[in-house]
């Protein structure tokens, strides 16, 4: 599915009350191990530490789940949550992606590459998605001429990628995605060296790359109201980061600061942030929504220790609405569920209420709360 096109100018109304409902994912990480169970697998070699072949992160699932069948269909592994996205029928779909699509054979010098052959590329656009987020530390795993045809792969499907380009003024500008009858949302992307991004990775005029957020506050905030200077009545402008490290509640002052000078002087409206591989807490700053971190939708961790308390393999699909007249959130609702044989399942009750209880607990740290939803989903409880 692409960008939707419409009257910008004529807001449709639902049940009296106008509204704009957004679909934000986290990380999705369809290469390596996922991309060896789609239909079209690249080759599995990668040089990691102790994996030599994709294939290994399969056989890691299996020890765990059992036999995983191969060559599934491309909606395979969205499993229960597209049904979901039905059900809530959101406006736009957006998502970090976080893989290099391409063929090369030439990984960059990291540790950690990833990469989905691009005759998978119908797994996107078997989830419907609107754009996807290039500007994080893996779409250049394959080097320059991985990141060039992940360009134009998506580029031949339909799909616009924000935050990665062949120059810096294409990486930082913004997809501009109409919605029928609503406006258009305006997304900008923009990574941050805090979650594992080379200073190398920039764009620049002569070399394809990442747009890299600023260190200094006003300084991204001056960048985000450049970016959205094409904004007209009834858009919405939405900031998509990938900041912070892997694995850890904490969020350094300093980035709360930042989200909400974004808010505040860079005129962003809602903060989609993404890099921690599972859920963070969440506030609201002037009536704005601010994502610390949505965590992963989906990935290949199955079978890999060490992180059990912070429970990777439970995700959230969150559904935001937003006032497109004034750019205020007027829901939050986060859909639960499990990665389990590389396909995502809804959540179990028990699995529920700990995701509600541990996401209630991170939320009040940043001043909101968090209960369940009639449904089964997690809420975020907004002042009266």
């Amino acid at each position: 599915m692409s960008a939707k096109s419409g009257n910008p100018g004529r807001h449709a109304r639902h049940g009296g009350a106008v509204r704009l409902r957004l679909m934000l994912g986290g990380d999705v990480m369809t290469g390596r191990g996922l991309d060896q169970v789609l239909p079209h697998p690249g080759d599995p070699w990668i040089r990691e530490r102790f994996m030599s072949s994709a294939l290994g992160y399969v056989a890691l699932a299996e020890a765990r789940a059992g036999p995983l069948p191969r060559r599934v269909a491309p909606a395979h592994v969205w499993g229960d949550l597209l049904a979901e996205i039905d059900r809530r029928a959101p406006d736009l779909r957006i998502v970090n992606l976080e893989t290099a699509i391409t063929t090369s054979d030439r990984p960059a010098p990291k540790g950690i590459n990833y990469r989905m052959h691009p005759a998978n590329t119908p797994v996107l656009t078997a989830a419907g998605l609107d754009a996807c987020v290039l500007a994080n530390n893996h779409v250049l795993d394959w080097g320059p001429e991985g990141l060039t045809e992940t360009l134009e792969t998506l580029e031949a499907a339909g799909l616009p990628g924000v935050g990665a380009g062949r120059t810096a003024e294409a990486a930082a500008r913004p997809a501009l995605l109409p919605v029928p009858g609503k406006g258009r949302v305006i997304l900008i992307a923009l990574g941050d060296r805090s979650s594992g991004i080379p200073e190398s990775w920039a764009a620049t005029d002569g070399a394809p790359g990442v747009a890299m957020l600023p260190r200094d506050p006003d300084a991204a905030a001056a960048l985000v109201r450049r970016a959205a200077a094409c904004r007209r009545p009834g858009d919405v402008v939405v900031v998509s980061l990938h900041w912070g490290p892997n694995f850890g509640y904490d969020i350094a002052p300093a980035r709360r600061r930042l989200a909400q000078r974004l808010i505040e002087a860079g005129g962003a409206d809602l903060v989609h942030g993404h890099s921690s591989h599972h859920p963070l807490g969440v506030e609201l700053f002037r009536g704005r929504l601010i994502i610390h971190g949505c965590g992963d939708l989906l990935n290949d961790y199955e079978g890999i220790g060490g992180h059990e308390d912070f429970r990777p393999d439970l995700v959230l699909a969150w559904f935001a609405d937003l006032d497109p007249d004034t750019g205020r959130l007027t829901a939050l609702e986060m859909a639960p569920f499990r990665i389990a044989a590389f396909r995502l399942q809804a959540a179990s009750e028990d699995e529920r209420a700990w995701l509600a209880a541990r996401m209630d607990r991170e939320c009040r740290r940043l001043g909101a709360r968090v209960a369940r939803a009639p449904g089964g989903g997690l809420r975020l409880v907004l002042p009266v």
